[in-house]
Protein backbone atom coordinates (compact mmCIF):
# COMPACT_ATOMS: atom_id res chain seq x y z
CA UNK A 1 0.00 0.00 0.00
CA UNK A 2 2.81 2.38 0.88
CA UNK A 3 4.59 1.63 -2.39
CA UNK A 4 1.35 2.16 -4.30
CA UNK A 5 0.81 5.51 -2.59
CA UNK A 6 4.30 6.63 -3.59
CA UNK A 7 3.87 5.41 -7.15
CA UNK A 8 0.54 7.21 -7.38
CA UNK A 9 2.32 10.55 -6.97
CA UNK A 10 4.72 9.68 -9.78
CA UNK A 11 1.81 8.53 -11.93
CA UNK A 12 -0.03 11.83 -11.46
CA UNK A 13 3.08 13.80 -12.44
CA UNK A 14 3.63 11.57 -15.46
CA UNK A 15 0.00 12.04 -16.56
CA UNK A 16 0.36 15.81 -16.24
CA UNK A 17 3.49 15.79 -18.40
CA UNK A 18 1.95 13.52 -21.03
CA UNK A 19 -1.29 15.52 -21.32
CA UNK A 20 0.38 18.95 -21.39
CA UNK A 21 3.08 17.81 -23.82
CA UNK A 22 0.61 16.13 -26.19
CA UNK A 23 -1.72 19.13 -26.22
CA UNK A 24 1.16 21.52 -26.93
CA UNK A 25 2.61 19.60 -29.90
CA UNK A 26 0.90 21.89 -32.41
CA UNK A 27 2.32 24.95 -30.70
CA UNK A 28 5.80 23.45 -30.48
CA UNK A 29 5.70 22.59 -34.18
CA UNK A 30 4.44 26.04 -35.14
CA UNK A 31 6.70 28.11 -32.88
CA UNK A 32 9.85 26.01 -32.66
CA UNK A 33 12.60 26.75 -30.15
CA UNK A 34 12.23 30.45 -30.93
CA UNK A 35 9.16 30.40 -28.71
CA UNK A 36 11.40 30.64 -25.64
CA UNK A 37 13.40 33.66 -26.84
CA UNK A 38 10.88 35.60 -28.93
CA UNK A 39 9.35 38.72 -27.38
CA UNK A 40 6.35 39.29 -29.65
CA UNK A 41 2.91 37.99 -28.65
CA UNK A 42 0.31 38.58 -31.38
CA UNK A 43 -2.44 35.92 -31.48
CA UNK A 44 -4.11 37.59 -34.46
CA UNK A 45 -1.01 37.03 -36.61
CA UNK A 46 -0.29 33.70 -34.87
CA UNK A 47 3.02 35.04 -33.57
CA UNK A 48 3.86 33.74 -30.10
CA UNK A 49 6.87 34.52 -27.95
CA UNK A 50 7.16 33.44 -24.32
CA UNK A 51 10.18 35.47 -23.19
CA UNK A 52 8.23 38.41 -21.61
CA UNK A 53 6.13 35.97 -19.58
CA UNK A 54 9.13 33.91 -18.49
CA UNK A 55 10.94 37.09 -17.48
CA UNK A 56 7.97 38.38 -15.48
CA UNK A 57 7.47 35.03 -13.74
CA UNK A 58 11.11 34.63 -12.74
CA UNK A 59 11.50 38.28 -11.68
CA UNK A 60 8.43 38.39 -9.45
CA UNK A 61 8.76 34.93 -7.91
CA UNK A 62 12.50 34.98 -7.20
CA UNK A 63 12.48 38.54 -5.80
CA UNK A 64 9.43 37.77 -3.65
CA UNK A 65 11.11 34.58 -2.47
CA UNK A 66 14.23 36.44 -1.33
CA UNK A 67 12.19 39.07 0.52
CA UNK A 68 9.82 36.55 2.12
CA UNK A 69 12.72 34.35 3.23
CA UNK A 70 14.50 37.24 4.93
CA UNK A 71 11.31 38.42 6.63
CA UNK A 72 10.11 34.88 7.42
CA UNK A 73 13.37 33.87 9.11
CA UNK A 74 13.26 37.13 11.08
CA UNK A 75 9.71 36.39 12.21
CA UNK A 76 10.71 32.85 13.19
CA UNK A 77 13.67 34.06 15.23
CA UNK A 78 11.51 36.66 16.97
CA UNK A 79 8.75 34.18 17.81
CA UNK A 80 11.04 31.40 19.04
CA UNK A 81 14.03 33.22 20.50
CA UNK A 82 13.05 36.75 21.52
CA UNK A 83 9.32 37.27 22.06
CA UNK A 84 7.64 36.44 25.39
CA UNK A 85 5.04 33.67 25.30
CA UNK A 86 2.10 36.05 25.52
CA UNK A 87 3.27 37.81 22.36
CA UNK A 88 4.83 34.94 20.40
CA UNK A 89 1.61 32.95 20.05
CA UNK A 90 -0.55 35.79 18.66
CA UNK A 91 2.17 36.84 16.24
CA UNK A 92 2.65 33.30 14.99
CA UNK A 93 -1.10 32.81 14.66
CA UNK A 94 -1.61 36.04 12.71
CA UNK A 95 1.22 35.22 10.30
CA UNK A 96 -0.31 31.81 9.61
CA UNK A 97 -3.71 33.44 9.09
CA UNK A 98 -2.28 35.18 6.03
CA UNK A 99 -2.20 31.78 4.31
CA UNK A 100 -5.97 31.38 4.71
CA UNK A 101 -6.81 34.54 2.75
CA UNK A 102 -7.89 33.75 -0.85
CA UNK A 103 -5.61 35.06 -3.56
CA UNK A 104 -8.43 37.04 -5.19
CA UNK A 105 -8.81 38.97 -1.93
CA UNK A 106 -5.11 39.79 -2.04
CA UNK A 107 -5.63 40.99 -5.60
CA UNK A 108 -8.54 43.28 -4.67
CA UNK A 109 -6.62 44.65 -1.70
CA UNK A 110 -3.59 45.16 -3.93
CA UNK A 111 -5.59 47.12 -6.52
CA UNK A 112 -7.58 49.39 -4.23
CA UNK A 113 -5.30 49.80 -1.21
CA UNK A 114 -1.70 48.69 -1.70
CA UNK A 115 -1.09 49.95 -5.26
CA UNK A 116 -2.18 53.58 -4.59
CA UNK A 117 -0.27 53.64 -1.31
CA UNK A 118 2.93 52.25 -2.87
CA UNK A 119 2.61 54.67 -5.80
CA UNK A 120 2.37 57.74 -3.57
CA UNK A 121 4.56 56.77 -0.60
CA UNK A 122 7.18 54.37 -1.97
CA UNK A 123 7.49 54.48 -5.75
CA UNK A 124 7.32 58.26 -6.16
CA UNK A 125 9.90 58.95 -3.37
CA UNK A 126 12.22 56.32 -4.86
CA UNK A 127 11.76 57.59 -8.40
CA UNK A 128 12.53 61.21 -7.53
CA UNK A 129 16.21 60.72 -6.55
CA UNK A 130 16.87 57.35 -8.22
CA UNK A 131 14.91 57.66 -11.46
CA UNK A 132 18.15 57.66 -13.45
CA UNK A 133 18.72 54.03 -12.46
CA UNK A 134 17.11 51.39 -14.75
CA UNK A 135 15.36 49.69 -11.82
CA UNK A 136 13.54 52.87 -10.77
CA UNK A 137 12.99 54.54 -14.16
CA UNK A 138 9.63 55.09 -15.79
CA UNK A 139 6.47 56.58 -14.34
CA UNK A 140 5.21 55.16 -11.03
CA UNK A 141 1.63 54.01 -11.61
CA UNK A 142 1.07 51.47 -8.82
CA UNK A 143 -0.16 48.64 -11.06
CA UNK A 144 3.25 47.28 -11.93
CA UNK A 145 5.90 44.69 -11.21
CA UNK A 146 6.87 46.30 -7.90
CA UNK A 147 3.35 45.95 -6.49
CA UNK A 148 3.17 42.36 -7.76
CA UNK A 149 6.41 41.54 -5.92
CA UNK A 150 5.10 43.02 -2.65
CA UNK A 151 1.77 41.17 -2.91
CA UNK A 152 3.52 37.91 -3.74
CA UNK A 153 5.94 38.41 -0.84
CA UNK A 154 3.02 38.74 1.57
CA UNK A 155 1.37 35.64 0.13
CA UNK A 156 4.53 33.51 0.36
CA UNK A 157 5.49 34.80 3.82
CA UNK A 158 3.17 32.52 5.90
CA UNK A 159 4.64 29.35 4.38
CA UNK A 160 8.22 30.47 4.86
CA UNK A 161 7.65 31.84 8.37
CA UNK A 162 5.74 28.78 9.61
CA UNK A 163 8.33 26.27 8.44
CA UNK A 164 11.23 28.47 9.59
CA UNK A 165 9.64 28.70 13.02
CA UNK A 166 9.45 24.92 13.27
CA UNK A 167 13.04 24.57 12.08
CA UNK A 168 14.35 27.09 14.61
CA UNK A 169 12.27 25.53 17.40
CA UNK A 170 13.89 22.09 16.96
CA UNK A 171 17.44 23.41 17.30
CA UNK A 172 18.82 21.52 20.33
CA UNK A 173 18.87 23.56 23.50
CA UNK A 174 22.51 22.64 24.15
CA UNK A 175 23.44 24.71 21.10
CA UNK A 176 22.07 27.79 22.83
CA UNK A 177 23.36 26.87 26.28
CA UNK A 178 26.88 26.22 25.00
CA UNK A 179 27.06 29.60 23.28
CA UNK A 180 25.69 31.45 26.30
CA UNK A 181 28.04 29.56 28.62
CA UNK A 182 30.99 30.77 26.56
CA UNK A 183 29.91 34.37 27.14
CA UNK A 184 28.02 35.04 23.93
CA UNK A 185 25.27 37.63 23.86
CA UNK A 186 21.78 36.59 22.81
CA UNK A 187 22.33 37.79 19.24
CA UNK A 188 25.74 36.07 19.07
CA UNK A 189 24.08 32.89 20.33
CA UNK A 190 21.45 33.13 17.57
CA UNK A 191 24.04 33.89 14.91
CA UNK A 192 26.52 31.16 15.85
CA UNK A 193 24.35 28.52 17.51
CA UNK A 194 20.92 28.69 15.91
CA UNK A 195 21.21 30.02 12.36
CA UNK A 196 23.91 27.58 11.14
CA UNK A 197 21.94 24.64 12.51
CA UNK A 198 18.70 25.82 10.87
CA UNK A 199 20.23 26.93 7.57
CA UNK A 200 19.30 23.87 5.53
CA UNK A 201 15.75 23.84 6.86
CA UNK A 202 15.31 27.52 6.10
CA UNK A 203 16.40 26.94 2.51
CA UNK A 204 14.00 24.02 2.35
CA UNK A 205 11.04 26.16 3.36
CA UNK A 206 12.11 28.62 0.67
CA UNK A 207 11.42 25.87 -1.87
CA UNK A 208 7.85 25.61 -0.60
CA UNK A 209 7.48 29.35 -0.99
CA UNK A 210 8.95 29.19 -4.47
CA UNK A 211 6.39 26.57 -5.50
CA UNK A 212 3.57 28.95 -4.64
CA UNK A 213 5.25 32.04 -6.01
CA UNK A 214 5.93 30.64 -9.47
CA UNK A 215 2.37 29.49 -10.09
CA UNK A 216 0.39 32.22 -8.35
CA UNK A 217 -2.33 33.46 -10.68
CA UNK A 218 -5.20 35.66 -9.57
CA UNK A 219 -3.50 38.17 -7.29
CA UNK A 220 -0.60 38.69 -9.69
CA UNK A 221 -2.96 38.98 -12.66
CA UNK A 222 -4.82 41.80 -10.92
CA UNK A 223 -1.81 43.95 -9.95
CA UNK A 224 1.06 43.30 -12.39
CA UNK A 225 -0.37 45.38 -15.25
CA UNK A 226 -0.52 42.57 -17.87
CA UNK A 227 1.76 44.14 -20.45
CA UNK A 228 3.92 41.62 -22.39
CA UNK A 229 7.08 43.69 -22.45
CA UNK A 230 10.52 43.21 -20.94
CA UNK A 231 11.67 46.16 -18.87
CA UNK A 232 14.36 46.56 -16.23
CA UNK A 233 12.17 49.04 -14.36
CA UNK A 234 10.20 47.71 -11.40
CA UNK A 235 7.71 50.54 -11.93
CA UNK A 236 6.61 49.31 -15.35
CA UNK A 237 3.78 46.82 -16.01
CA UNK A 238 4.71 43.23 -16.67
CA UNK A 239 3.18 39.83 -17.30
CA UNK A 240 3.57 36.31 -15.94
CA UNK A 241 2.87 32.91 -17.41
CA UNK A 242 0.05 32.15 -15.00
CA UNK A 243 -1.51 35.55 -15.65
CA UNK A 244 -1.58 35.18 -19.44
CA UNK A 245 -3.11 31.71 -19.10
CA UNK A 246 -5.85 33.09 -16.86
CA UNK A 247 -6.53 36.07 -19.12
CA UNK A 248 -6.41 34.56 -22.58
CA UNK A 249 -7.32 30.88 -22.41
CA UNK A 250 -11.05 31.56 -22.63
CA UNK A 251 -10.50 33.93 -25.57
CA UNK A 252 -8.38 31.46 -27.55
CA UNK A 253 -10.36 30.45 -30.65
CA UNK A 254 -7.84 28.78 -32.98
CA UNK A 255 -6.08 25.44 -32.34
CA UNK A 256 -2.67 27.06 -32.71
CA UNK A 257 -3.54 29.76 -30.15
CA UNK A 258 -4.80 27.18 -27.67
CA UNK A 259 -1.77 24.97 -28.20
CA UNK A 260 0.56 27.97 -27.68
CA UNK A 261 -1.09 28.70 -24.34
CA UNK A 262 -0.75 25.06 -23.30
CA UNK A 263 2.88 25.25 -24.37
CA UNK A 264 3.23 28.16 -21.94
CA UNK A 265 1.87 25.86 -19.26
CA UNK A 266 4.52 23.31 -20.21
CA UNK A 267 7.19 26.01 -19.92
CA UNK A 268 5.86 26.95 -16.47
CA UNK A 269 5.98 23.29 -15.43
CA UNK A 270 9.58 22.94 -16.62
CA UNK A 271 10.52 26.27 -15.05
CA UNK A 272 9.19 25.09 -11.70
CA UNK A 273 11.24 21.90 -11.94
CA UNK A 274 14.41 23.82 -12.85
CA UNK A 275 14.04 26.37 -10.04
CA UNK A 276 13.29 23.66 -7.49
CA UNK A 277 16.25 21.66 -8.73
CA UNK A 278 18.56 24.64 -8.33
CA UNK A 279 17.17 25.22 -4.83
CA UNK A 280 17.81 21.57 -3.94
CA UNK A 281 21.39 21.87 -5.16
CA UNK A 282 21.81 25.00 -3.03
CA UNK A 283 20.51 23.12 0.03
CA UNK A 284 22.89 20.22 -0.67
CA UNK A 285 25.86 22.54 -1.05
CA UNK A 286 24.95 24.41 2.11
CA UNK A 287 24.54 21.19 4.09
CA UNK A 288 27.92 19.89 2.95
CA UNK A 289 29.58 23.20 3.80
CA UNK A 290 28.05 23.09 7.26
CA UNK A 291 29.22 19.50 7.81
CA UNK A 292 32.77 20.33 6.69
CA UNK A 293 32.89 23.35 9.01
CA UNK A 294 31.62 21.19 11.90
Amino acid sequence: FVIAAALLVLAVIACLVVVIASESILGVTHNGLGFLVASSWDPVQLVFGALPFIYGTVLTSVTALVLSTLIGVGVALFVVELAPAWLARPVGFMVEMLAAIPSVVYGLWGIFVLAPWLRDHVEAPLHAPLGWLPFFSGTPIGIDVFTAIIVLTIMVLPTVAAVSRDVVAVVPSYQREAALALGATRWEMIRSGVLPYARSGSLGDAILGLARGVGETMAITMVIGNDPKISASLFSPGYSIAAVLANEFVEATTPTYISALIELGLVLFCLTIVLNGLARLLILATSRRGESQA
